[in-house]
C-alpha cells in the first residue's frame, strides 16, 4: 500500500508538472521495506569498530549534501567517544545501542535506545555508543561532508592500536 501511493502520488506530480518524471522514477526506487535486499551492506570504514557494516542508502557522506545511511553494530562493540562537523540524527532501526554524551565513555550514564529511540547532536558534540550482547543496527541521517573524529586519537581503529 506504501509503495503504492507513492507511486501514484510521484505520477500525479509529474504529471502536474511539480516534479520531473525522472525525479518520479527516481523517487520510485528510493522506497524500502523491512528486508529488502536493495540495502547492500558493506564492511564499515577502518574508522569504525571491526565487523560494523554500512550500507548508504541515499546521498555520499563523504560529500556535500544530504545522505542517509544505516550502520550495523555486531555485539559488545564500543565506538569511542567522538565527534561530526555537522550535525547527525541517529535513529535505531533494530536491537539494543547505548549512546551517551561528553568527551570519556562513562556507561553509567549512558541511556538506552532500542527501535524507534533517536537521538539528535549538534555539529561537534562528543558522544559515544556501544552495544552489548544484541548488537544493533541504526540509521543516519545528516549532511556531508560527514566524518568521525575520536577525541582521543589513539581510540581510532584505523591507527591500528
Amino acid at each position: 500500500m506504501r509503495v503504492t501511493l507513492l507511486t501514484t502520488l510521484a505520477g500525479f506530480s509529474a504529471m502536474a508538472g511539480l516534479i520531473s518524471p525522472a525525479f518520479a522514477e527516481d523517487m520510485q526506487q528510493m522506497v524500502l521495506l523491512p528486508g529488502d535486499a536493495a540495502v547492500q551492506w558493506s564492511p564499515a570504514p577502518p574508522s569504525l569498530p571491526k565487523g560494523t557494516q554500512l550500507s548508504v542508502l541515499a546521498g555520499d557522506p563523504g560529500k556535500p549534501g544530504p545522505f542517509v545511511l544505516r550502520v550495523k553494530f555486531p555485539a559488545h562493540t564500543i565506538v569511542a567517544p567522538h565527534t561530526h562537523a555537522t550535525p547527525e540524527n541517529l535513529t535505531v532501526i533494530s536491537g539494543v545501542v547505548f549512546h551517551t554524551m561528553g568527551e570519556t565513555l562513562n556507561k553509567s550514564e549512558g541511556k538506552q535506545l532500542s527501535s524507534g529511540g533517536f537521538v539528535y547532536l549538534p555539529a561537534n558534540m562528543p558522544h559515544a555508543v556501544w552495544t552489548t550482547s544484541e548488537g544493533g543496527e541504526v540509521q543516519v541521517t545528516g549532511t556531508g561532508p560527514f566524518g568521525l573524529h575520536y577525541v582521543n586519537p589513539a581510540d581510532d581503529p584505523s591507527k591500528g592500536q
